[in-house]
């Protein structure tokens, strides 16, 4: 089947001196949907990292012109890609000295395809998780993770419900300024209050309770709502 019609799955650099070896590689992941460039030589890899940003670098130990850990220390300077070695070497100094001169993996020669396809797979997915923006919202030792829905104080998870959490990150983002009822109401529950605030007053007083041993406080203004104060 022909994958020009699958999307992209990550942008691979593969490395490795022997071109058949290569050739068969390169195929096997670009039918999986990764687009892939090949180097036969360090120096084909630098020039070849001189124009692009790969997500994975699969990299020979072994290459005809320079030594594939010590090219994994040049290039580790300037790239945040994910780095796995092909090697044939299984001493445990050799191994170790991969992963402390900035590689994260790697696959013994020879390596079955399914096991090539799983470990660039999870590199992959570790990448998007990496790229991924971080949304969180942090007041002195209170922080809130907005697309998790957690509140964190003093790092300890406070275990909010959604309502809950919805109502303190209004509260949070408008620190120190008084909001009504019906305006947090509306927010969090997505309607008009209709008279009945026993909802409201139950998540505040939760909060309340939850939030004080960090020295923060949800101030009641009678007739006029509620305000959120940050320890000082």
């Amino acid at each position: 089947m022909s994958n020009r019609c699958l999307p992209n799955k990550g942008n691979i650099l593969l490395v490795e001196d022997n071109a058949d070896l290569n050739r068969a590689n390169r195929r096997l992941l670009a039918l999986q949907g990764y687009t892939v460039r090949v180097a036969l030589t360090a120096a084909e890899a630098r020039r070849q990292l001189a124009v692009l940003e790969p997500d994975v670098i699969l990299l020979d130990v072994m290459l005809p012109d320079d030594d594939g850990f010590c090219l994994c220390d040049e290039i580790r300077r300037t790239t945040s890609a994910h780095i796995i070695f092909l090697t044939a070497k299984t001493e445990h100094a050799d191994l170790v000295r991969g992963l402390a001169c900035g590689g994260d993996d790697y696959i013994m020669k020879p390596f079955h395809h399914d096991e090539l396809l799983a470990r660039v797979e999870a590199a992959i997915r570790r990448r998007r998780m990496d790229k991924a923006p971080t949304q969180t919202l942090t007041k002195g030792a209170l922080t809130l993770d907005i697309v998790a829905n957690q509140a964190f104080l003093n790092n300890t998870n406070l275990l909010l419900t959604p309502k809950e959490f919805a109502l303190l990150l209004v509260l949070v983002q408008s620190e120190g300024k008084t909001l009504s009822a019906d305006f947090l109401y509306e927010r969090v529950w997505k309607q008009p209050i209709a008279g009945d605030r026993s909802a409201l007053k139950t998540a505040i007083s939760r909060l309340r309770t939850k939030i004080a041993v960090g020295g923060f406080d949800i101030i009641s203004q009678r007739r006029q709502g509620y305000t959120f104060e940050a320890s000082e």
